[in-house]
């Protein structure tokens, strides 16, 4: 049966019928062809090989789609493209471009994941139902169900109040909103501050303390499959989960480097032992004290209580010169983390071990002024061999030995030119900190710290090799729901 979307006020007029006849039908396709070149598609893309084959391939699919249509193409738009901007995967910075370029003869932008599949037609279907001459906030909306850290506490008293967009199913914005967005830019540029969840601080800074629009859900922006009995009903799917470009790449490849000090040896390391040690060929400890029991190795780096760029600058360095130069790619992970080391090995079969790999989780910092990005390091640091090569031969160096390593290896790499690598699929937070539906499409590679949390639990529920292992010779299996 066809669900008919609750349809906006003022936009009654725009409405298509769910069934058409075939006269009818033509008239709708032959608006809708009218209609197409006024979206302008935006593709959050990356440089990375992988990625930008990805989205150049969903471009091709929707100028495909639209040629079939018989009518003029739609701008099809690759953010990573769009260099003169090291923020521009952080979209506000692009709203002076996108109001010069599209401000006259467009009606949307479009926005979306490499991964993304979007139906055109249907599309247009569903954007013709709001006013496009009015400021519209559109897309499949995700919540928090409790405050949570990595936006900041906000909304602390009722969180799920608050909607933004899973960037995955979507997302949209009507012409005279992106003007309105340039506008302010212009006259507030955006703070040298920090970039950490993009969708929440997106959707924060249209709302603008009640000025500007909320959210407006669309159910018909999906994130399920497209084998989904949805897909009729969906404008677009999503078809991400965890990619596979073949043979994992073989355990003795992978060399994993745990961050740890002597005041955690006693709690953190047996939780990495329970969990994911036994997936790992190839690990080593790294501490301020040698314990034979582990075993650590003492780097000779003292331990610091703020960042600690000394130690993963060693780290690299023991990588580099100590470990067979056969082995292509470097992990480093916190005596925090909880990561899927065979997870991870589907996901690197995706990437060139001969590109400069710098791959993780991304975070901004400063990017509308300038900035750079980086790869934050308790969900996990990746490396391909010659991106550490291209690293150390450089004279990057922490500025001092408590320096926050994660943030001084974006500003190296981003001096070389070498681009960070975003995965969604690794978490500096806990499953909990995320919105269900966000983590529902989603086969995670790490989640970070044990606060108020039993980390052996949540590994066994988000992150062992099967959703019911062996542990300690029972089966166990939990509810993803409780955590």
């Amino acid at each position: 049966a066809f669900v008919l979307s609750v349809v906006p006020e003022g936009a009654e007029d725009k409405i298509e019928l769910p069934v058409l006849q075939k006269s009818e039908e033509s008239r709708t396709i032959s608006k809708i062809s009218r209609e197409v070149k006024e979206i302008a598609f935006v593709i959050q893309s990356q440089s990375n090989s992988f990625h930008s084959k990805r989205a150049e391939d969903l471009k091709r699919d929707i100028l495909k789609q639209a040629a079939d249509l018989g009518k003029e193409l739609p701008t099809v738009l690759l953010t990573h493209q769009m260099g003169r901007h090291e923020g521009a995967w952080t979209i506000l910075p692009l709203m002076k471009d996108f109001s010069v370029t599209y401000g006259r003869n467009s009606s949307w932008i479009f926005f979306c994941e490499e991964d993304t599949r979007i139906q055109v037609v249907k599309l247009l279907e569903i954007l013709g139902r709001f006013d496009w001459s009015k400021e519209w906030f559109l897309g499949k909306a995700l919540y928090d169900e409790e405050s949570t850290i990595i936006h900041h506490y906000a909304f602390a008293e009722n969180p799920t109040v608050f909607k933004f967009p899973d960037f995955a199913a979507g997302w949209a914005l009507s012409i005279p909103l992106v003007n309105k967005l340039a506008k302010k830019l212009k006259s507030e540029p955006l703070k040298s501050d920090f970039t950490i969840d993009l969708k929440h601080e997106i959707a924060l800074y249209i709302w603008q303390k009640g000025e500007g629009p909320h959210l407006t859900p669309v159910p018909e922006f999906c994130t399920d499959d497209v084998n989904s009995y949805k897909v009729n009903y969906c404008a677009t799917t999503f078809s991400n989960f965890l990619p596979l470009c073949g043979e994992p790449v073989k355990k003795e490849d992978v060399f994993v480097a745990v961050k740890t000090c002597r005041k955690f040896h006693s709690d953190r390391i047996p939780v990495v032992k329970q969990t994911w040690e036994r997936e790992a060929a190839l690990i080593e400890y790294y501490s301020d004290y040698e314990d034979i029991s582990i075993p650590t190795v003492d780097l000779g780096i003292p331990n610091t209580d703020r960042g600690h760029c000394g130690k993963t600058f060693a780290i690299l360095d023991r990588f580099l010169n100590h470990t067979s130069p056969r082995t292509p790619w470097l992990v480093i992970v916190d005596d925090d983390t909880l990561i899927s080391i065979f997870r991870l090995r589907k996901l690197l079969s995706c990437y060139d071990p001969n590109e400069p790999v710098f791959l993780g989780e991304r975070y901004g910092y400063g990017l509308g002024t300038g900035g750079y990005s980086y790869i934050t390091g308790g969900g996990g640091m990746v490396f391909s061999r010659i991106a550490v090569q291209k690293l150390l031969a450089s004279k990057c160096r922490c500025y001092s030995m408590d320096a926050p390593d994660d943030m001084v290896l974006g500003m190296c790499f981003s001096g070389l030119g070498i681009p960070i690598t975003h995965s969604p699929l690794f978490h500096q937070a806990r499953p909990m900190d995320y919105p269900k539906d966000y983590l529902a499409h989603q086969i995670p590679v790490s989640f970070h710290k044990h606060w108020n949390i039993d980390p052996v639990k949540v590994y066994f529920t988000w992150l062992a090799p099967n959703t019911e292992e062996t542990h300690h010779g029972k089966k166990v299996g939990y509810n993803r729901e409780d955590l």
